[in-house]
């Protein structure tokens, strides 16, 4: 038989089969390295939607602090003038816009800064600004001061203020991805996973509670399970975290009179507390429903002038619901929901683990912010003391959260889905990443 021609031909046909398959093999590893590399490298134009959407934000933020900051420009420029006007030399009407302009060009030219650095820059140095963030946090505790607010925040530097807390946010990102993307293997393992991140986090978190600051702290603390959960966390731990979370938050609410009140307006108001600590989510919620649906007009809000604290900062939705009415303020949400979508495209065509988890990071801070700011405007939480990104008076939060958009521009150039204006490359080819969301 293994003299016979035709299974002499036979084995040869198979053995020319075997290798043929060995080459297409060699050369398909061939093809996915040289793809990974050029992937890697190749850069293309950046998100301009994500641009283009940021900007209108800001557009309608600085219209907003006009209109609804002139009441607290006066009282600012002229606190001691008892009917002041805005023909008056000494009172200054739109002090909070000329702040507020120079704060958001600053944070935009930091933005197209940032973008133009690569985002592995990032990684190499996330442990440093993990640490310095850390640092200032708790300088903030010994040197800072609450600004008549119940957290001691902000760090008061010449004729200005910092809050660190925003710009922690940012390095906790990096160091997040960057652990994650180096502890792959372990991201599913209780003891050397989810052990560690818990006191990565909690670590962080305590100078933040210690201020207290407990809006940021929420934040920070969404933006963390976010990574973690992109990252390949098991649901049981995420439960467990969560379970811990509760029980701590419930040990706050306890020992903190403020967090107490806040929580109790929350659930249910009476005529004392709206003569107290329920003033704000009342006169809050009085400003959304007298908008109507097309709104009063610009500078024909009310509830700014006399009733409604923080219209310029934290209560800035509901004062502009009040002048822009429901139709105006939904597209306003809508921005935010593209700003989300457009972040989550740009990390799902990521180059890599670290820019991956740092586009979630930086998207789930400044969009789920915004939603917690807004669910407080109209009632939702109750008030957590955090701006709306973009639009509120406030100069730390305002310039952070433009390097989170030029972080992200960044990483866009690498992404296969950066932009609806680019025609998408082979995600099959594509190396593979962590979970989808």
């Amino acid at each position: 038989m293994l003299d016979d021609p035709e299974f002499g031909e036979l084995v040869e046909g198979e053995r020319r089969k075997r290798d043929q398959n060995e080459d297409l093999e060699l050369l398909e590893h061939i093809r996915q390295a040289l793809y990974h590399t050029s992937y890697m490298e190749s850069t293309h134009k950046p998100d301009y939607q994500l641009l283009i959407y940021t900007g209108i934000l800001l557009v309608i933020g600085l219209i907003m602090i006009t209109s609804i900051g002139v009441p607290k420009s006066i009282q600012i420029s002229a606190p001691g003038v008892l009917y002041p006007s805005c023909d008056d030399a000494t009172v200054d009407c739109y002090l909070l816009f000329k702040r507020h302009l120079m704060r958001m060009m600053i944070g935009v030219a930091a933005m197209f800064v940032v973008a133009k650095i690569n985002y592995k820059l990032w990684e190499k140095i996330s442990i440093w600004l993990f640490g310095l963030s850390i640092l200032l946090l708790i300088i903030v505790l010994i040197l800072g001061s609450s600004n008549n607010t119940f957290a001691t925040s902000w760090l008061n530097l010449f004729n200005t203020s910092i809050q660190p807390t925003e710009f922690a946010k940012i390095a906790l990102v990096f160091y997040l991805a960057h652990w994650f993307e180096k502890r792959r293997a372990d991201v599913g393992n209780f003891q050397y996973g989810f052990i560690p991140f818990c006191v990565i986090t909690g670590g962080f978190l305590l100078p933040i509670l210690a201020q207290p600051d407990l809006g940021s702290s929420f934040v920070i603390s969404a933006v963390a399970v976010g990574i973690y959960f992109a990252a390949g966390a098991k649901m049981r731990h995420l439960a467990v975290g969560f379970a811990a979370v509760i029980l701590i938050s419930m040990l706050i609410l306890l020992s903190a009179d403020h967090v107490r009140e806040r929580f109790k307006a929350f659930v249910s108001t009476s005529a004392e507390c709206r003569e107290d600590y329920c003033w704000q989510t009342e006169q809050a919620q009085i400003a959304v429903g007298s908008g109507g649906f097309f709104g009063k007009g610009l500078a024909q809000g009310v509830q700014k002038s006399y009733w409604l604290p923080q219209a310029s900062d934290d209560f800035i939705f509901a004062a502009s619901a009040e002048e822009l009415g429901f139709v105006r303020t939904a597209l306003l949400v809508l921005l935010y929901g593209m700003i989300a979508y457009r972040g989550f495209m740009i990390a799902e065509g990521a180059p890599n683990g670290f820019a991956q988890l740092t586009a979630i990071g930086i998207t789930v801070w400044i969009t789920f912010q915004a939603f917690i700011n807004i669910g407080v405007n109209i009632n939702l939480f109750p008030v957590t003391g955090i701006t709306l990104p973009f639009v509120s008076y406030g100069g730390s939060s305002l310039i952070a959260s433009l390097i989170g958009i030029g972080i992200l521009l960044n990483i866009s150039k690498y992404s296969s889905h950066a932009s609806g204006f680019h025609r998408r490359r082979n995600s099959g080819t594509r190396p593979a990443q962590y979970r989808r969301y």
